[in-house]
């Protein structure tokens, strides 16, 4: 039998209103995160991947609100709760990955002190319990010498040991659903692996559902079970990584394949998606990639695309979708 998912999203619409009318940076956009999984959301800057994920966790700059749609979290609505409900679930239920640590962690505090106030806050337990869990979840990301550790600030730190503090402190009160946004661009590669590799080890060990979002198609390719490929606030393509990746069935994710590097001898060079994304103010009718897209036809602009299903797990919203050889 199928677990519940932790995370559902259904119909999901954010709004900005302006003197120019009202954009939809995210508009309409639906899908399930379960056990143990990690989602990849990918898509190139102005997709509309972050301000998706701040309205799931509650997290939208003024004027930017959620329109229409649903969030629900282990079987409970949360986008309709009052903000200090949403406030107590953040943290407890719901944990936080930011690209750049420093603004995740309080440079005037002890790394000890942000992580045993962030579990005493959120879990029933005496202070000399949650210095024992701080010690534990530096060691479990793999941070030497934790226990003296904990009386370091961030700025002793190096960036990937910092990124490192930043996932126990988001998973310090055993949260069931982790939101990760671009959390290894500002890291080297050989370091990006070893984050990469823990947020996979941790969602494996522990069953949290997370959800990375990232324009780097390398990370979702290592680090993601599923992929959604975003394109103007819109859902492209949901699917499992492997199957996005080596058959893509909307345009839009087939470029993103495209430009991806290759390691291997006398591969094709790489493709480039002409033109720009649109703002999100100024979304053209029918597919929003229609002009930048080689297979456009009239019904792509006019028409919102219809959503083409391949299982229960993939699907693509296109009038024209690629066709892949089984």
């Amino acid at each position: 039998m199928t677990p519940p998912p932790v995370l559902s999203v259904r119909n999901l619409v954010v709004e900005i209103p302006s003197r120019a009318g009202i954009s939809r940076p995210v508009n309409n956009i639906s899908y399930d995160i379960a056990p143990g999984e990690i989602l990849g959301v990918v898509g190139e800057s102005g997709a509309g991947k972050s301000m998706a994920g701040n309205a799931i966790i509650g997290l939208l700059d003024r004027p930017a609100h959620i329109a229409s749609g649903e969030v629900w979290l282990n079987g409970s609505r949360i986008d309709n709760l009052p903000l200090e409900d949403l406030r107590r679930i953040r943290g407890r239920q719901i944990g936080m990955v930011f690209q750049d640590p420093l603004t995740s962690l309080n440079p005037l505090l002890r790394i000890g002190d942000q992580l045993t106030e962030t579990i005493r806050e959120h879990l029933p337990v005496t202070a000399a319990q949650a210095r024992e869990r701080a010690v534990a979840a530096l060691e479990e990301v793999g941070i030497p010498a934790a226990a003296e550790r904990l009386d370091s600030y961030p700025h002793e730190f190096s960036g990937g040991m910092r990124q490192r503090v930043v996932i126990a402190l988001a998973l310090c009160a055993e949260p069931s659903f982790v939101i990760a946004d671009e959390p290894t661009t500002a890291l080297d590669v050989s370091v990006q692996a070893q984050i990469i590799a823990l947020l996979r080890r941790l969602c494996r060990d522990r069953g949290t559902a997370v959800m990375l979002v990232t324009h780097d198609m390398g990370v979702i390719a290592e680090a993601a079970d599923r992929v959604a490929v975003m394109y103007a606030g819109r859902l492209a393509e949901l699917g499992p990584v492997r199957s996005v990746i080596n058959a893509p069935r909307h345009p839009y994710a087939d470029g993103l394949m495209g430009a991806m590097p290759s390691l291997s001898i006398g591969q094709r060079r790489l493709r480039q998606i002409p033109g720009a994304m649109p703002r999100p103010s100024k979304i053209p009718p029918g597919c929003a990639f229609h002009p930048r897209c080689p297979r456009a036809a009239d019904p792509c602009r006019v028409d919102p695309p219809p959503t083409i299903l391949d299982d229960p797990q993939g699907r693509a919203a296109c009038w024209f979708p690629l066709e892949h050889s089984a």
